[in-house]
């Protein structure tokens, strides 16, 4: 994201989440610091290249931070930074809307 221009505080929020991978990888870390397999069962449909290039990016732009452990095999952990962390409550809100949106949908059916 770096480099890029925005026209609005919404463009770079959206352009920060992205997609619904974003979203999702989001919501498995706010459990605590994962290992690559386990945000990859722990996310149904994602992609091992997509989950890896979704890291990348979250990493690149302060959402996720990555370590890497000294051992053989190499361990990876991911973890949410505090700016990551930050935006729990648009998640959270994110969530209320959509369980109140599926209530309506299922009254109108």
């Amino acid at each position: 994201m770096s480099g890029e221009k925005f026209g609005c505080p919404v463009e770079i929020t959206l352009a920060l989440l992205g997609n619904k991978w974003k979203v999702l990888i989001l919501r498995e870390l706010f459990t605590g610091t994962k290992r690559f397999g386990e945000l990859s069962r722990g996310i149904s449909g994602i992609s091992q290249k997509m989950l890896t290039q979704q890291l990348r990016q979250m990493e690149n732009d302060n959402l996720v931070a990555r370590k890497v452990y000294a051992e053989v095999p190499p361990r990876v952990e991911y973890s949410i930074t505090e700016t990551g962390k930050s935006l729990k409550p648009i998640l959270d809100e994110m969530h209320r809307w959509g369980r109140q949106y599926q209530i309506m949908r299922s009254m109108d059916s």
